[in-house]
């Protein structure tokens, strides 16, 4: 990088820092999302809470087809941004 596109690029550096940091929580977000142990951790969540009676029979299979999909979906599966 040449000092004269340094310099005129220098007021543009905290943009790129948030940017960088956004981009960083975002991927962090992402990776827990989808995050199998997490998904499997939930899917025995939504279980116990449907044998408590928490929560009905068809409230638990909904919320487990949401979470069977994820599962399957996976980080690298495209879709985020």
């Amino acid at each position: 990088m040449g000092l004269i596109t340094g310099l005129l690029g220098l007021p543009l550096a905290p943009v790129r820092g948030v940017v960088w940091v956004g981009e960083q929580l975002r991927d962090q977000a992402h990776a827990r999302l989808y995050d199998p142990a997490a998904v499997r951790r939930q899917i025995d969540e939504v279980e116990r809470a449907y044998t408590r009676g928490e929560i009905t029979e068809a409230e638990r299979d909904e919320q487990q087809e949401i979470l069977l999909e994820r599962l399957v979906e996976g980080p690298g599966a495209g879709g985020g941004g």
